[in-house]
């Protein structure tokens, strides 16, 4: 009923048309080397695909030698091009040691139809196996960079490895491949194959959903952030407080002191130096769900969660110590800045930032008025205490 050479033919079109599409795409100078050895994947599997569905037409070292090899080259590639894509190194030595390794069977067995269904079966289990690597770069994607459409690399590329295994089973069984890849009787082979075209064309283009989905969660990551201190700016910490679950939080203002009489007497230059020093000292003290953010100018929040003030009072010590011992190795500070830091708690869960920030606002004004320098913690928290 169904024409698997046909079915060759046209998977081998769709992925030709689609790698050279993103070829183009990538010759316009906005994407990243990822993005070239992807679509150089979809042009050489297309390549491979071509060859083997003229079996018959083309010599055996082309239709089955070549055009198998060409479909491996074709896996490695993709493989590398995801690697890279999440940062991660393309191992071209060892990639191009595990591809000799896994064609040499197909290398042997490649001279006549007696030796189809074994060949079936070891091609179909090595591009089972890609598919497999690819599914897990796809969901360490998903949950490093938490991108959604991970997920769906993860949703296409599992089907497909489904169908290469079924595929090598019933190769191994007795299904197919006797007599040859097109003999009459490979019914089965062609329904697979039919089953597998649509997602080998959706794979081919995934990716570059995974790469908008990137770009817009760092356009939105950039719009969060302080230019200068790389910690949450105003806005960013209005949107990051107000998805905080239910639960206890400390939130602490820190004022540097002395900062105007720093830029006056060192330059704005040394002021931004300080800036940034307190930003990358404070930091280490802080955990994952902890926010950091630069109220504007020399004031700084960090919001505890789950945090009682006084773990909120030892964390605020250990950010005045750190800040000290980095300004220590500025020299020539006639200057040296301190910190004033006000604590305020909310133990019902976050309620009001605008409330909280009163609060500690009081209690940072409460620290001037003693000499700058230290820590004061709303009175309310203090007579809780």
């Amino acid at each position: 009923m169904l024409d698997l050479r046909t079915i060759y033919i046209v998977s081998a079109m769709t992925c030709s048309v689609l790698g050279i599409v993103q070829m183009i795409a990538y010759s316009s100078g906005r994407f990243e080397r990822w993005l070239f050895w992807w679509s150089a994947s979809g042009i050489v599997i297309g390549a491979g695909l071509f060859s083997v569905g003229l079996r018959n037409v083309l010599p055996d070292v082309v239709s089955v030698l070549i055009g198998n090899n060409l479909i491996l080259i074709g896996y490695l590639l993709l493989i590398v091009s995801v690697r890279l894509f999440g940062g991660r190194p393309a191992r071209w030595g060892l990639s191009w040691l595990i591809l000799a390794v896994l064609s040499t069977p197909l290398i042997l067995l490649w001279r006549d139809d007696a030796s189809t269904a074994p060949r079936i079966a070891i091609f179909s289990l090595v591009c089972a196996l890609g598919d497999l690597l690819v599914m897990l770069e796809g969901i360490r994607l998903a949950r490093q960079e938490r991108l959604r459409s991970a997920w769906l690399v993860v949703a296409i590329y599992m089907p497909t490895a489904a169908i290469f295994a079924a595929r090598a089973v019933l190769a191994v069984t007795g299904w197919i491949g006797e007599g040859g890849l097109f003999a009459p009787g490979n019914g089965a082979d062609a329904w697979l194959g039919l089953w597998a075209a649509p997602f080998l064309a959706l794979r081919s283009i995934v990716i570059n959903l995974m790469a908008a989905e990137r770009a817009g969660n760092k356009l939105t990551y950039l719009a969060d952030r302080d230019a200068l201190t790389g910690v949450l700016n105003r806005g960013g910490l209005m949107r990051s407080y107000a998805g905080l679950e239910s639960g206890p939080v400390a939130l602490m203002l820190i004022d540097v002191d002395r900062f105007k009489q720093l830029n006056d007497t060192h330059g704005h230059a040394v002021g931004d130096e300080v800036l940034r020093r307190f930003a990358s000292s404070a930091s280490p003290h802080l955990r994952s769900r902890d926010l950091f953010a630069r109220q504007g100018g020399d004031e700084f929040v960090i919001v505890l969660k789950g945090c009682p003030v006084e773990k909120a009072v030892e964390t605020a010590q250990e950010i005045r110590a750190a800040f000290a011992a980095s300004l220590a190795e500025m020299e020539g500070l006639v200057v040296q800045p301190t910190l004033s830091i006000g604590v305020a708690t909310e133990i019902c869960g976050p309620g009001d930032l605008e409330t909280l920030l009163q609060r500690a606002d009081q209690a940072l004004y409460a620290r001037k008025r003693n000499g700058r320098d230290g820590i004061d913690t709303f009175e309310e928290d203090r007579q809780a205490a």
